[in-house]
């Protein structure tokens, strides 16, 4: 043989094995792609719920992302969480299956154990049970049902009612009014509180979207808690999204100082783990001041809870830094209480037991002016300075809560009840509205001519 009709052997067999190689490749990337991979692991049950939604054109994007989730990497198909028991109050007969149509948490609870927990005893959970406040009587009776339903119900969550009709089509299906919905605290069929799917949206499940800051937007945002405006106005979320592609959201192994650095995010400070403490789903777990209410209060066992959220603070920021801030930040908290709330509260208290104002809620225009001031502007001041927003703690905040308190609220007390806002101006607090005297006016004076060329009257 010689060794030309060798080197010719040698390339052929070259030639086909890079062949081979390419051919393979293609092959098992093409196997790769998320539906495919899917197919491979997905039990029968799940093949036909799949062919069977694609062919009638139902809901065709859940097959998709769930064929692209962490669940069809795993075999988790649709019957995993959507099968229902015989005496299962969500029952639904469908195409000879017995489906649940309310998966809930307790369904996620066979996998998510302590997720499921740590959800159970947040106040996330709980959201549905305003139920009875001033917030549901203006959705449900002020403003309305449909209101109520698709708005307020949304976020907090609803309690889902089933059709009992004997129709085998409707019967087991959730009535309108209560679903569809996916508001945190959902009160289920199955009795157990919440969705996942809140964060979690169906059917990728994904914890990067659960990680990213705009999915607790979707609630927590407006005039009444603007805590993402607040984020993304602050030094947090303008790093969060200069550095957004550092931020490794869809990492498994997600510690604030070592898998990331770049930013942090709602999920970091309120759930995230870092190198020293573990993470969790009960959202309150690091919050120490309520500042829902008229009054701001600390919370039980209040100062572990703060401990728990410096830990969060200590991974980017000095211990001078962080305790200067949550002294700052309690200063702000008691201002509200102190100044404002206290004082409109003891006047609102008089104006009742003096008659001006009747027992039912909203029915006069001051209820109206005092709700806003503690409800949206007192909320927007203690939100922004707990979230180091300076013009939420400002402007939004504390500037129109003195304005609204001044020129609305105080006004309008003492045209009721002549004589209400007396001691007003006794308090300390108060002393400004006496007049300033002739040397701080001047002082004002000098300022505006010196900065701006301009006098002030």
């Amino acid at each position: 043989m010689s060794l030309q009709f060798k080197k010719i052997i040698v390339a052929i067999f070259a030639v086909a094995f890079t062949a081979a190689v390419i051919i393979v490749g293609l092959i098992e990337k093409e196997r790769a792609k998320p539906e495919k991979a899917a197919a491979a692991y997905a039990d029968e049950a799940t093949k036909a719920c799949i062919t069977c939604h694609d062919e009638k054109h139902v809901a065709v994007d859940w097959s998709r992302q769930w064929e692209q989730s962490r669940h069809a990497q795993k075999g988790i198909g649709c019957m995993a969480c959507h099968e229902a028991k015989d005496g299962d109050k969500d029952l639904w007969l469908h195409e000879g299956y017995k489906i649940a149509t309310v998966p809930s948490p307790l369904d996620c609870k066979s996998c998510h154990e302590q997720q499921f927990k740590e959800f159970t005893e947040s106040h996330h959970a709980k959201a549905a049970q305003f139920i009875g406040s001033l917030d549901n009587i203006l959705g449900e009776i002020a403003e309305g049902t449909p209101a109520a339903n698709l708005g307020c119900k949304q976020c907090h969550g609803s309690t889902v009612q089933i059709q009992r009709t004997g129709d085998p089509k409707t019967d087991g299906l959730p009535l309108p009014g209560s679903w569809p919905n996916t508001g945190i605290g959902r009160v289920n069929p199955d009795g157990s509180l919440g969705t996942c799917t809140a964060c979690h949206t169906r059917h990728m499940f994904s914890k990067q979207q659960a990680r990213e800051p705009r999915t607790c937007g979707r609630c927590h945002m407006g005039p009444d808690h603007p805590q993402i405006e607040i984020y993304e106005e602050s030094k947090h979320g303008i790093m969060f999204a200069a550095w957004r592609d550092k931020m490794r959201l869809d990492a498994d192994e997600w510690i604030v100082g070592k898998t990331y650095t770049a930013a942090p995010t709602c999920a970091t400070c309120h759930m995230g783990a870092t190198p020293t403490m573990k993470g969790t789903h009960d959202v309150g777990a690091r919050i120490s001041w309520t500042l829902r209410p008229l009054f701001s209060k600390r919370l039980e066992n209040w100062q572990e809870k703060r401990d728990r959220m410096k830990k969060v603070c200590l991974e980017c920021h000095g211990k001078n830094w962080v305790d200067n801030y949550f002294v700052m930040f309690d200063d702000a908290v008691e201002l509200w209480n102190n100044k404002f709330a206290k004082p409109a509260n003891d006047i609102m208290e008089k104006l009742k037991a003096a008659g001006k104002v009747t027992p039912t809620p909203f029915d006069d225009p001051i209820e109206w002016t005092f709700y806003e001031l503690w409800h949206h502007e007192g909320r927007r001041a203690r939100h922004g300075a707990s979230m180091m927003g300076p013009d939420f703690t400002q402007w939004h905040g504390f500037y129109e809560v003195a304005k609204h308190f001044y020129t609305k609220f105080l006004p309008e007390a003492e045209h009721l009840l002549p004589g209400v806002t007396a001691g007003i101006n006794q308090l300390p607090e108060h002393a400004w509205r006496q007049g300033l005297t002739k040397e701080q006016i001047q002082q004002m004076l000098d300022f505006y001519q010196k900065r701006y060329q301009q006098r002030v009257q």
